[in-house]
């Protein structure tokens, strides 16, 4: 059983933005960059539950 590139990808990505908000909420971060990272950390979130939801035939 192999996983989506699609899905390996997304993963990746959401994995970054979690680390950059780590590493900005340690600092003086900006808010509104914090505001962006979190809105495409929810971005990221919501497009990995709507392709875990698809059928595994449909990948």
């Amino acid at each position: 059983m192999s996983i989506n590139p699609r899905f390996y990808r997304l993963t990746v990505l959401h994995r970054r933005i979690d680390d950059a908000l780590r590493r900005e909420s340690r600092g003086h971060a900006s808010p509104f960059r914090l505001l962006r990272l979190k809105t495409l950390k929810l971005a990221v979130r919501e497009r990995l539950a709507r392709l875990a939801r698809q059928p595994a035939f449909a990948l």
